[in-house]
């Protein structure tokens, strides 16, 4: 297990993963915040603190039922005919589905945020909160419909790094660990920061389509899908981990540049 973790795939599967699960939670610690809000101020703190916890609690339950589901690797299903061959397994239909979702799911985030970006805000600012049970609750809800998009996120970065999902798991809990945790703790500079730079949760969104289209070829390369005599292959993980890289080496690039011209 060790030795896993210390590879190099591990290691930068677990930066890039945990990068990604601090810019998706961006949304999650403004919703955090408006519902810890609602409460006095000498109870803000332990409902937000409480709420993130036992969100991690949460979402690490979710990873066991979406690693043992991936894990049924055995096809109920073929189809065949002369252009087409499919094996059918519940791994390759959940990894479809959640490469499909990531996908809807980025492409529709992206443009609520051009187009409303503080509808959800102020959807939520309308409801009523008057106990810190209430708003904790608030937080565990607002989490789950969160959680989704991070847990296959988690799954398409870390699957097949090793043959074991257990080991697999342990990584994608580890970054959701840290990633929680640093939520805890810088909360609001990494809120104030995003906010001061828009485009990096936009490239964190766009990072999901990259992420969705991966898992849906290997979800058709587990399948054993061919198409015209021609097999799906598998696309390396380095390619996404160079993607994200340097897409983030421009965006630092771009920082550098706004600063310079802002102390000119």
């Amino acid at each position: 297990m060790i030795d896993f973790l210390l590879t190099s795939d591990a290691i930068m599967a677990l930066l890039t993963l945990t990068f990604l699960e601090i810019i998706l939670g961006i949304d999650n610690i403004v919703f955090i915040s408006i519902a810890a809000n609602k409460l006095p101020e000498h109870q803000q703190a332990k409902a937000t603190t409480i709420g993130l916890l036992m969100a991690m609690i949460q979402r690490i339950v979710l990873l066991f039922f979406v690693t043992f589901l991936i894990g049924l690797k055995e096809p109920f299903y073929i189809v065949e005919s002369s252009w087409i061959h499919v094996a059918i397994s519940w791994q390759a239909i959940i990894l479809f589905v959640g490469g499909l979702f990531l996908i809807y799911k980025s492409t529709s985030e992206i443009h609520e945020k051009v187009e409303n970006p503080y509808h959800d805000e102020k959807t939520l600012e309308g409801k009523k909160i008057k106990s810190l049970t209430q708003a904790i609750i608030q937080i565990l809800i607002i989490d789950f419909i969160f959680s989704i998009d991070s847990i296959l996120t988690a799954v398409g970065m870390t699957n097949g790094l090793h043959p074991n999902h257990n080991y697999n798991l342990v990584l994608m809990i580890i970054a959701v660990a840290i990633s929680i945790f640093i939520m805890i703790g810088f909360a609001n500079p990494i809120r104030k920061f995003i906010n001061a730079h828009q485009s990096i949760q936009l490239l964190g969104l766009s990072f999901l389509i990259l992420i969705g289209f991966m898992l849906i070829t290997e979800a058709a390369h587990l399948s054993h899908t061919e198409l015209f005599g021609n097999t799906v292959g598998a696309i390396p993980k380095g390619y996404l981990y160079f993607a994200i890289t340097f897409s983030l080496f421009v965006e630092f690039l771009n920082f550098k540049i706004e600063a310079k011209k802002k102390r000119a």
